[in-house]
């Protein structure tokens, strides 16, 4: 009874100290942020690398794995030196400082939010390790690994980090009211973006488009995919940094997307060619993924269901416009899924977001903002500055490093494969 007496007292004598108390660590939470994490690095080690090895040829399956596993090493090591602090650290509206260096001054006990420090940026390092692997996909089977790990390097330094900043450490698109909820701008718009220019910058692959280039193996594509929408679930609904009724509905609009993603490409398969494909439900699944990524934590199940739907049949038409209009090389298809699926998930989150909707309802605007329409003028910013800068950084960095280490293999390599000629393994005996 004592101590209810003093709980009363000091509730009825100073609420205000109360409120404004340090947040305490939240043990459900920094449950479901570790499970996160571990789905998360799920997405690139094995999803991404079984997903883009079985679309490539045989003779450079084992390539894209490495750079898979390449990437994920060499980017943990600097994102734990200082690209953290770059993307999270204080400093203004367009970059970090370097007070998190080799995350300095962040104990155990140190917390974000309600969950200790150094998980959140070890959950922030996951997608820092599958932004630029998913880039590879643009330039698959024809650059050299030297070149493909330098660009790794400086395109997170040079682009991802100030990205990450503008959007999710405090920068000026935060500020202005940005709704990105897992990276819609921040992973695959600058991947999508960059994947093309890299593609343009290199030039398409030997025989294209003449040649038929299909995957050499489409049950590793398959078993891929299906770990990415299992690990999707860590990448939206860890974002929520709770485990609460937010990252339940951040999940459950990444299903329903997903699902509504396969099912509108695979329609769109069926109707143009009169059969659907393994390749077209698996990529239509990536489409409707990473259409909501933005979306997740903003809208509820009927807006995840239309954007989905929107998903599968806009990056079908776009992936098909590509190459076959435009007749850009994009290997494995990074811009018209990634990069066209993040820009429209950005935009239409500001749709919606919305309360006015109906069944389509999401759970309001950013705050200061008051209409559909200002949300939307203000996602229209966030994709025009990120694609923008992404298109210019990443051409400029592509040029310097030609320079330095030539960019791609010759004609008579690329034939023999990049498994033999730059790693001398195979990924079959048969």
């Amino acid at each position: 009874m004592k101590h209810i007496t003093i709980t009363s007292l000091l509730l009825l004598v100073s609420p205000s100290a109360l409120l404004a108390a340090d947040p305490e660590l939240n043990g459900a939470d920094t449950a479901w942020i570790l499970t996160s994490t571990a789905l998360v690095l799920l997405m690139t080690l094995p999803g991404l690398a079984l997903f883009y090895g079985g679309l490539v040829r045989s003779r450079n399956v084992l390539s894209v794995l490495i750079q898979c596993f390449s990437i994920a090493s060499v980017v943990s090591i600097l994102w734990v030196l200082f690209v953290y602090s770059l993307a999270f650290g204080e400093g203004n509206a367009y970059i970090g400082d370097l007070s998190k260096v080799l995350l300095a001054d962040i104990g155990r006990e140190d917390l974000s939010g309600t969950i200790p420090e150094s998980l959140f940026s070890l959950f922030q390092l996951t997608f820092a390790v599958i932004t630029p692997a998913l880039i590879i996909g643009g330039f698959a089977e024809r650059m050299r690994f030297t070149a493909m790990l330098l660009f790794s390097v400086l395109w997170l330094i040079v682009v991802y980090a100030p990205v990450t900043h503008w959007v999710w450490g405090g920068g000026w698109l935060s500020t202005l009211g940005l709704y990105d909820f897992a990276g819609g701008t921040v992973v695959h718009i600058t991947a999508g973006v960059a994947a093309l220019v890299a593609a343009i910058v290199l030039g398409p692959r030997n025989g294209f488009p003449i040649t038929p280039i299909p995957p050499h193996n489409l049950t590793l594509t398959l078993t891929g995919a299906g770990m990415l929408w299992v690990g999707w679930f860590g990448f939206n609904g860890g974002s929520a940094l709770t485990s609460d009724g937010n990252a339940a509905m951040a999940m459950y609009a990444t299903h329903i997307s997903a699902a509504a993603g396969a099912f509108s490409w695979m329609l769109c398969e069926w109707i143009r060619f009169g059969k659907p494909s393994a390749l077209g439900i698996a990529t239509g699944v990536i489409a409707g993924l990473g259409t909501i990524t933005p979306a997740s934590g903003f809208v509820g199940v009927g807006g995840a269901l239309v954007i989905g739907l929107l998903a599968g049949f806009i990056c079908f038409n776009a992936t098909l416009y590509i190459k076959r209009t435009l007749k850009i090389d994009d290997s494995l298809d990074v811009f018209p899924v990634h990069g066209v699926g993040g820009m429209l998930g950005t935009l239409l989150v500001g749709v919606f977001a919305s309360t006015q909707l109906g069944a389509f309802s999401g759970f309001g605007f950013a705050e200061g903002i008051s209409t559909m329409g200002e949300q939307v003028k203000v996602q229209l910013i966030g994709i025009v500055a990120t694609a923008l800068y992404t298109a210019v950084c990443t051409w400029v960095l592509l040029k310097l490093i030609n320079i330095v280490s030539p960019l791609r293999v010759n004609t008579e390599d690329e034939v023999n494969g990049l498994d033999i000629i730059l790693h001398e393994e195979r990924g079959y005996d048969i």
